[in-house]
């Protein structure tokens, strides 16, 4: 369902992804160790990062922002009733916010955005991107909860068919992206993976 609100890579890509090095902070990426360190300003380096992603495409995997306390889910959890979930925080929800913005001055619109049917992956999808679009592979396994082996699938079968250039967000939950990986996300950080699932960039969407 898709909702709507009123507001293989080549060796050259790999290269330039690795030039963009290890200072990709501020707001929402860091690079993983081994990449070449840039020597542009932050600013600067963001915009190399959007580039690069505008030129090559790829999936930038978001665990949903902060919410409120907890672990899981409270008993009774129901999927399509937020008032049964843990929900974002009012720290979320505007990190969520400030991610958009941020994006939107950059003039950059990913050519999808896809979600986790829990409330707050959706709310962050919503709050950050405006549009998205349910995808239950991207549900949280934790607990027993889902199809964890069948989930994972279809997640490495998209990312593998994904055509050269587009550019699509998925935000889920940290189970599914460490499952994806094999790294531990916290609330809010991002993960650019490439079409085999590997760990390309990471860092946190707050800034």
């Amino acid at each position: 369902m898709k909702h709507t609100s009123p507001a293989p890579a080549s060796a050259p890509r790999r290269s330039a992804l690795a030039r963009l090095g290890a200072t990709l902070v501020a707001p929402w990426l860091t690079c993983v160790p081994g990449l070449a360190h840039a020597q542009s300003s932050q600013t600067a380096t963001r915009a190399q990062f959007l580039a690069v992603w505008r030129q090559s495409g790829g999936v930038l995997l978001i665990r949903h922002a902060a919410t409120e306390s907890g672990v899981g889910d409270p008993p009774g959890f129901v999927i399509g009733q937020c008032r049964t979930q843990r929900n974002l925080s009012e720290a979320g929800r505007q990190a969520s916010r400030q991610l958009g913005a941020w994006l939107q001055a950059q003039s950059f619109k990913p050519d999808a955005v896809r979600s986790s049917q829990w409330c707050r992956c959706q709310d962050t999808a919503r709050l950050a991107f405006g549009a998205y679009e349910d995808w239950p592979a991207l549900n949280s396994t934790f607990a027993g909860q889902g199809d964890a082996t069948a989930q994972q699938l279809a997640l490495r079968e998209r990312l593998q068919a994904l055509p050269a250039g587009r550019t699509e967000v998925w935000v889920t939950h940290q189970v599914i992206m460490t499952g994806l990986t094999g790294a531990y996300p916290g609330l809010g950080e991002g993960f650019l993976v490439d079409r085999q699932g590997r760990l390309l960039a990471r860092g946190d969407l707050a800034g």
